[in-house]
């Protein structure tokens, strides 16, 4: 329903007193209800200006038949003058409340004929003005409406409905340790009704019970700062909720451990919380007729941050959980490291947090996707996507070529990562590396550069773990699925991310405060706007509370054309935009703005309604756009597991949607998150609100510390102390004059008022004397301040415990005065007969009943003498037949005990032989070691020996070069056969030191003492072989060197006789 606006209340009252004179004599019985005259202290004095409007005509004679049944709320107008046309109020689409709006029109009751307005512009005024309407429903029950707008002979008429304001306002501390106040007997304290303390419990209460007797939706809403205790605020809500509803086979146990996979996917932690919530999740708990839980269904609101950490953060729950408490056949199928070893894990220098034990909470994780009914092979097919999130985090680029082309280097990350997607490594390297671009010849293989391969790699980490988070949250709806015994009641939970800011500021927290901007302006709604627009629409004079409404901060986000989210998502489509220019675009077109402030460099600031906070545009653009390429797509569709095809499935399906769909790739983050946090508003705008406001004491997170500055900044921006002076001055108390009347109505000593209830309303106020300024009279309701409503309540509950017995009493006294005397006396002796036979016969069966007791107890005892020695005898038999059972199993013990202490005896036999096979296994090892220590120092020693031999041929060789310029061809033909042993005297030296390590290595299978000596062999054979070919090049230098002249030869010749004999010697 849409929710009426501004009425004038001197327009109102010509209205009707048009209506009066005009319908005075013959004026139907359908007719709505007048409303009931203000008392005069409380009465405006009428305007002047609307005494010359036209009277409005009202035309009983309603049209019947037609093609088919009318709905029974439409409501038909005719119109003759210039208002004919079609009138429809101009809508704001950066609201998401006048989407709701929109839809509204279509879909809202529309009320049955009883009526044509005519008149020269009664229509255009009705509109023009804002006036009230008289509609009836289908029960038969008047209520009134504003008409909203017109098209041809059909006008729509928005309903007055009493679900705009709020319910109170909870202020939840957290105290940084675990209190025991939500424990099972506190739970029972609250459903007992035993206290009404302020607690969640209490909110949730309150909730269930405006649901159960009004069968209205209803919502929690919890906000506050990170840290402040959001998530476990609602986990204690769910929980007295799930107590509430319980009874329908475990589904408020399944409910209470949404919480463990939510927070494992979704929570990470902070600078300012160990366990901050990295979504929005919005659960909706569904409840049959008798209040029991049906079902429940989740939705989530996120924005993945896999890829990029700020220091002293750790990513989701999940991956840190996975790599310290993975089984140990899951580790080895996942080739899973330590945490430590992953980049996007490592990147923060933060990997754990101080009392929580992650391979424990593993644990726990997976004993919940068991009672989620997720299979085992789905369980490990979920594992395998966490892990090819933290292998593709590993993958390394390297260039190919001088402009400065990458492609993914062939190691461990790639190849793991492949076979965990379910595909070849060759196939995710070409996806990675390029991209295909279709043209009028053809296809062309574009290749990407380093900062564009590492944005496709984090773009399907990206995808895949929010694919994964997505296809959780399906399996928990769709197990959790509202049955046929869903009636439309729900109490849904709002938990969401909390106001942030650091020291510096990203896109991240860029989305997040513009959420809890929105939240904020819906709080500020329902507590404040809608309030006062109530108390003006039923003629309430004198509350006004001033507040601080966050509207021009929401401007500054949502305008369009110039607003931060237009113009981001206007340079995602400008080839030459980057962060900088980004930044000045903003400071350009926004500096006029009070909520902007531009700042230094890439930096800009916005006037938040929870304080200031600048925001540096580094790789705004960048997270802005987060596409995945077609050629990963395509790769993920035709990848062997099942999940990798199902998020490709997905996504090809978006591809197909318009670009206006909240769920298509081609539009930005910023407007998918814009488009989803206007849905979320629209469902809660169909809810009547809680709100649950969570306080942060310090900023160490430490117990039993309060700083009052920061407490009273979060009391003050979140308008806790507006809502409160709103209270104090307004009427939270409420209650239409037909409400009060019923309830209060029998509580006056005079009976001489009017029937109608206002009269009576006020006849009872007068009565308790209650003083003029404690309540107000509006048109439909009564207004009431603080605690009055509770003097009544304990008045007419001490009236009908004491006047129970004394008002019927009264009735029998009553009804006796209006028979005659000869009735009376037929009645008493009837009345007599009646008692004397009830007497009689009662006095025959007490004697009846005496005698039967006396025969039953002489057979009784007759009985039990005869059976005695029968039972003894039987008793006997029992005993003896239990102690040869007895014996029976007591021998069968003890052969089970023989063989098992034979088995023990054997086990220790082969336990004993096992252990002196692992100690002569350890001694050969140690041997082995030494064995090839010694071989490395022999190789050491010939490297140097053959370095030492190599050289001179070296330096000779530069020497000749340098002396010899005719002979160069030669010489070069030379030191290319000496640079040749001198090469595959390196490779060798790999080759066997490579061998070496594999053979020693503790997990191979072979021989290492065998191996050792094969590579021995193999070593002398290649060193006596080198050693002729070394003699032979020293030969052919020294053969050349002859034909040189003598100064020459004895310039760099001079120890060709010590070069030769360290050539003949054998290395060791």
């Amino acid at each position: 329903m849409l929710s009426p606006t501004t009425l004038a209340r001197s327009s109102l009252e010509e209205m009707l007193e048009s209506l009066r004179l005009r319908d005075n004599s013959d004026r139907p019985k359908d007719l709505p209800p007048a409303l009931p005259s203000r008392p005069p202290s409380r009465a405006r004095i009428r305007s002047g200006r609307w005494s010359a409007q036209p009277n409005f005509n009202t035309d009983s004679n309603s049209e019947s038949g037609g093609e088919g049944q009318r709905k029974e709320n439409e409501l038909r107008v005719k119109r003759n003058t210039f208002w004919n046309k079609k009138r429809r109020k101009d809508v704001n689409v950066n609201s998401p409340y006048n989407v709701v709006a929109v839809e509204g029109i279509e879909g809202e009751e529309r009320m049955e004929e009883t009526g044509v307005l005519e008149g020269s512009d009664n229509i255009g005024y009705f509109i023009e003005k804002k006036l009230r309407v008289w509609c009836r429903q289908s029960n038969g029950v008047w209520v009134s409406g504003t008409i909203h707008s017109t098209s041809g002979e059909e006008s729509f008429v928005s309903l007055a409905n009493g679900n705009s304001k709020a319910g109170p306002i909870l202020i939840a501390v957290n105290p940084f340790k675990d209190v025991q106040i939500n424990g099972k007997d506190i739970v029972t304290t609250y459903k007992q009704k035993a206290t009404d303390k302020p607690h969640v419990f209490a909110i949730a209460e309150n909730a269930y019970n405006e649901m159960m007797n009004d069968g209205v939706n209803q919502s929690l809403m919890i906000s506050g700062e990170s840290g402040a205790g959001k998530t476990e605020t609602a986990k204690f809500a769910v929980q007295y909720l799930a107590a509430l509803g319980g009874g329908n086979v475990g589904i408020e146990c399944q409910i209470l451990q949404t919480s463990c996979i939510l927070e494992a996917f979704g929570n990470s932690k902070t600078s300012m919380n160990d366990n901050s919530s990295r979504f929005g999740k919005f659960i909706e708990i569904h409840f049959t007729a008798a209040g029991k839980i049906c079902g429940s269904k989740i939705r989530t609101c996120k924005h993945s941050r896999v890829v990029q950490l700020a220091a002293g953060e750790r990513s989701y729950h999940i991956f840190y959980q996975l790599c310290a408490g993975a089984p140990q056949a899951l580790r080895e199928r996942l080739n899973l490291k330590m945490a430590k070893e992953y980049n996007y894990l490592a990147q923060s220098d933060c990997l754990v947090i101080n009392g929580v034990d992650d391979a424990q909470r593993f644990l726990k994780f997976m004993e919940t996707l068991d009672i989620f009914q997720i299979s085992k092979g789905e369980q490990d097919q979920a594992f395998a996507m966490l892990a090819a999130v933290l292998w593709l985090g590993n993958i390394s680029f390297h260039a190919i070529d001088y402009e400065n082309h990458v492609e993914a280097s062939n190691d461990e990350a790639l190849i793991n990562a492949a076979r965990m997607i379910g595909c070849e490594s060759h196939e995710l390297k070409e996806a990675l590396s390029a991209r295909r671009i279709q043209t009028e010849e053809g296809n062309i293989v574009e290749k990407f550069t380093m900062s564009q391969a590492i944005d496709t790699r984090d773009a399907l980490a990206k995808f895949i773990y929010a694919s994964l988070f997505d296809w959780l949250v399906e399996q928990i709806n769709n197990l959790l699925e509202v049955g046929k015994q869903h009636t439309g009641w729900s109490i849904s939970i709002l938990d969401i991310y909390g106001f942030e800011s650091f020291k510096k500021n990203s896109f991240e927290q860029f989305c997040i405060n513009y959420a809890n901007e929105r939240l904020q302006q819906h709080f500020n709604r329902h507590v404040f706007k809608l309030e006062q627009e109530e108390y003006e629409l039923d003629g309430i004079d004198g509350v006004k509370v001033d507040f601080a409404d966050n509207q021009e901060c929401l401007d500054l986000f949502e305008k369009k054309p110039i607003g931060l989210l237009s113009l981001l998502d206007e340079d995602l489509h400008s080839p030459d935009a980057n962060d900088a220019t980004l930044a000045n675009k903003l400071k350009q077109n926004l500096n006029g703005m009070a909520c902007f402030k531009g700042d230094k460099g890439r930096v800009f600031g916005v006037r938040h309604f929870a304080g200031e906070v600048l925001y540096n545009t580094n790789d705004f653009l960048k997270k802005n756009q987060d596409s995945l390429n077609p050629e990963l797509i395509e790769l993920l569709s035709s990848c062997n597991g099942q999940l990798p095809q199902l998020f490709a499935i997905k996504m090809l399906n978006q591809t197909l949607e318009p670009a206006t769909s909240l769920d298509s790739p081609n539009q930005s983050v910023s407007a998918k998150f814009k488009g989803k946090l206007f849905k979320l508003m629209q469902q809660l705008e169909k809810t009547k609100p809680h709100f649950i406001c969570c306080i942060k004491p310090n900023r160490k997170q430490l117990p039993g510390m309060y700083e009052e500055d920061l407490v009273s900044q979060q009391l003050r921006c979140s308008g806790v102390l507006e809502a409160v002076r709103m209270s104090r001055s307004g009427y939270p108390t409420r209650m239409t004059h037909q409400e009060f009347a019923d309830r209060y109505g029998f509580l006056l000593l005079e009976t001489n008022e009017s029937p109608d209830p206002l009269s009576i309303s006020v006849a009872v106020l007068k009565q308790f004397n209650i003083l003029p300024g404690m309540y107000q009279i509006g048109y439909t309701k009564l207004y009431l301040r603080i605690g009055l409503i509770g003097v009544l309540e304990d008045r007419r509950k001490q009236v009908l415990q004491t006047g129970k017995y004394t008002d019927e009493a009264n009735k029998g006294s009553a009804f006796a005065s209006q028979l005659h005397d000869g009735q009376l006396t037929a009645i008493i002796g009837l009345q007599s007969a009646i008692r004397g036979c009830l007497v009689r016969k009662h006095f025959s069966n007490s004697h009846k009943l005496i005698t039967l007791r006396s025969k039953r107890k002489l057979v009784r005892e007759n009985s039990e003498a005869n059976d005695i020695p029968n039972e003894q005898s039987s008793a006997m038999a029992e005993l003896q037949r239990r102690v040869v059972d007895a014996e029976a199993s007591l021998g069968q013990k003890q052969q089970e005990n023989a063989t098992l202490q034979e088995q023990l005896q054997q086990y220790e036999a082969k336990m004993k032989k096992m252990e002196e096979q692992l100690q002569q296994s350890e001694a050969k090892m140690k041997k082995t070691e030494e064995q090839l220590q010694q071989s490395e120092a022999k190789m050491k020693k010939t490297e140097e020996m053959l370095r030492k031999q190599t050289a001179p041929l070296l330096a000779s060789l530069a020497a000749a070069k340098k002396s010899e310029g005719s002979a160069t061809a030669e010489v070069g033909r030379r030191e290319n056969g000496v640079s040749s042993l001198v090469k595959e005297f390196e490779q060798q030296k790999q080759s066997f030191e490579d061998d070496i390590n594999k053979t020693t290595q503790p997990a191979s299978n072979m021989n290492s003492y065998e191996e050792l000596r094969k590579l021995k062999r193999r070593f002398r054979a290649w060193k006596k072989d080198y050693k002729v070919r070394l003699k032979e090049t020293t030969a052919i230098v020294r053969k050349h060197r002859h034909q040189d002249s003598d100064k020459t030869r004895k310039k760099w010749w001079p120890n060709r006789g010590k070069v030769l004999q360290n050539c003949g010697k054998s290395p060791s």
